[in-house]
């Protein structure tokens, strides 16, 4: 499935909600089913810069796929990571490369979540795209 198919489902599932609070409890739902990272994965090397809570991020190539694993110190934010995972993993290293979209307003995450939390997202965007490169 493509990125883009991947964000269109996503964004399917927040515009089913109507209001704000609705979309809010749901990223945080979703942060509930983000598998835990493990303590020796959370360290200064994995951070995502532009965060204000902290974002661990690590990555696994298999394949010539990347598949993403990530945790944060913040409810809202465990939920940010877990569809930024869903989105991402599982891409090949050149629709990684790719990617130019801004997730923050395909998804329509201004209207839910503060800019300081829409710049961690583009973070983990920007560090995703590095794992791509290095890869």
């Amino acid at each position: 499935m493509s990125i883009e198919t991947k964000v269109e489902q996503i964004k399917e599932d927040l515009d089913f909600f109507e209001d704000e609070l609705s979309k809010y409890e749901y990223i945080i739902d979703l942060g509930k089913k983000l598998k835990p990272l493990e303590e020796e994965h959370q360290i200064p090397k994995n951070l995502v810069h532009g965060c204000t809570s902290q974002v661990w991020l690590i990555t696994e190539n298999r394949d010539g796929k990347l598949y993403f694993y990530g945790t944060s110190d913040a409810i809202i934010v465990k939920g940010l990571v877990f569809m930024i995972l869903e989105i991402f993993s599982g891409s090949t290293i050149e629709e990684l490369k790719e990617v130019d979209m801004d997730i923050v307003h395909e998804l329509k995450l201004a209207e839910v979540i503060t800019p300081n939390r829409q710049s961690g997202v583009i973070g983990m965007i920007k560090k995703i795209k590095e794992y791509a490169l290095k890869a």
